[in-house]
C-alpha cells in the first residue's frame, strides 16, 4: 500500500492524499507535478525513473475497512532538495530515453 506521503521533496508543497497533483516513481519517491514538470524533467533524481500521477484513495469504504479512513496517509515528510548541477547531469544521460526503458 502507498505511503502517500504530505509533501514534494524538493520544494515542501503540501500534497494531501486526495491531491492531483502529487507524481511518484517506483519507489515512491514523492514530488508536485510542477518540480517533475519544470526542474526534474521527468527523471527521478532519486533512481533515475520516471513518474506517474500518485493514485487517490478513496475516503469511503465502498469494501469492508479499505479507505483513507482505515490506512490513513503517511505523515513522514521526506525533504531533499535538488541540486540542479547534479541533476542536470542525470538528465543529460536519460531525458531522451522513454521511463519504461531505463
Amino acid at each position: 500500500m502507498l505511503e502517500l506521503r504530505p509533501t514534494c521533496e524538493n520544494c515542501r508543497k503540501s500534497l494531501p492524499p486526495d491531491s492531483t497533483d502529487a507524481m511518484i516513481c517506483t519507489y515512491e519517491c514523492t514530488f508536485c507535478r510542477d518540480c517533475v514538470e519544470n526542474i526534474l524533467e521527468n527523471v527521478c533524481p532519486n533512481c533515475g525513473g520516471g513518474f506517474v500521477p500518485r493514485p487517490i484513495r478513496p475516503k469511503t469504504a465502498y469494501l469492508e475497512n479499505v479507505s483513507l479512513q482505515h490506512q490513513p496517509a503517511g505523515n513522514r515528510e521526506v525533504y531533499s532538495p535538488v541540486s540542479k548541477e547534479a541533476h542536470s547531469k542525470l538528465i543529460e544521460q536519460l531525458a531522451d530515453v522513454p521511463p519504461e526503458q531505463r
